[in-house]
């Protein structure tokens, strides 16, 4: 039986207990609405803990739109009783105040700063998004203490920036084992989100389209074509070409070396190529990346 908990307070109090009886701690954060992708973050878990705990909390500090908030999927007890069939332990959730109870008003909060993990790409195109994400892992990585956490690498560029902030915290002391996973697809290739809850099907096909874009510019750089500047182009082709990819909107079709950030500038040369793209289907935001190859 799930032990499901409605404060960060009360999951603190039970991962402390488990700790000092020398129980190791995995810790999968989420925000709801799940599907196969954070169900295999729990079963990784699992698999490498000898306890798991998750956390359902929609998080109002990353979404830079409010109209994006209000129409993210939620049935919390749907989600409590999915974690319960697949073997989680402990599930909590809790309100923004009681994730920050030194402010007197949630709009006190201070914003946490991505470090350079967060410029460019969704740090450019959602102003605040990452910010919020920080701000709010920290209380959340606060609250179930040390551990190993899980995070779907659907969202490249949050797990370099919750990496980021591990390497902070364990200069206090808080070790946290930052552990990436593989990106789970649908059959179509279109990486499992929340989100998708809101595609047609017809959208869904639609949008496979980036997954299909991704492939061929690694098809691309296996067969030589180290450029990023042209793979970007490659990219934003095909996702622009209205008898491939019809009704996609581009926000940023990229190719970054995953071991230097920073490194993407015209005419620098990858070693470790990974290409990402965010694009709106409809109303609808998504965002994919595909590791291209090292040389």
């Amino acid at each position: 039986m799930i032990t499901s908990l409605p404060s960060p307070s009360a999951a603190s109090q039970w991962c402390d207990r488990h700790r000092n009886e020398k129980i190791s701690i995995g810790y999968v954060p989420t925000m709801g609405a799940l599907h196969e992708g954070h169900l295999s973050l729990v079963a990784r878990s699992i698999a490498e803990n000898e306890v798991t705990c998750a956390s359902i909390f929609v998080n109002p500090l990353q979404f830079n739109n409010p109209d994006d908030l209000k129409k993210y999927p939620q049935n919390r007890q749907r989600d409590i009783e999915t974690l319960q069939r697949v073997g989680c332990d402990m599930v909590y959730t809790g309100l923004l105040a009681q994730f920050f109870p030194e402010v007197e008003d949630v709009k006190q909060i201070k914003m946490n700063d991505p470090g350079p993990p967060g410029k460019g790409l969704e740090g450019k195109f959602r102003p605040g998004h990452l910010e919020g994400v920080v701000t709010i892992v920290e209380r959340l990585f606060r609250t179930v203490g040390t551990c190993r956490a899980y995070f779907g690498e659907k969202d490249y560029q949050q797990t370099l920036v919750v990496n980021h902030l591990a390497q902070r915290l364990k200069g206090e002391g808080l070790i946290i084992d930052v552990v990436p996973c593989p990106t789970i697809r649908e059959n179509s290739g279109l990486a499992m989100s929340s989100r998708n809850q809101r595609l047609t099907e017809n959208q869904k096909q639609v949008a496979s389209n980036i997954y299909q874009a991704l492939s061929r510019a690694k098809q691309s750089w296996k067969i030589g074509q180290h450029d990023p500047a042209a793979l970007q182009r490659q990219l934003r082709e095909q996702l622009a070409h209205p008898d491939i990819s019809p009704d996609i909107s581009i926000d940023y079709a990229a190719v970054r070396d995953q071991n230097n950030w920073s490194a993407h500038t015209p005419n620098t040369e990858i070693s470790n190529a990974r290409a990402l793209v965010a694009a709106y289907v409809g109303e609808v935001r998504l965002i994919d990346n595909l590791y291209l190859g090292g040389r």
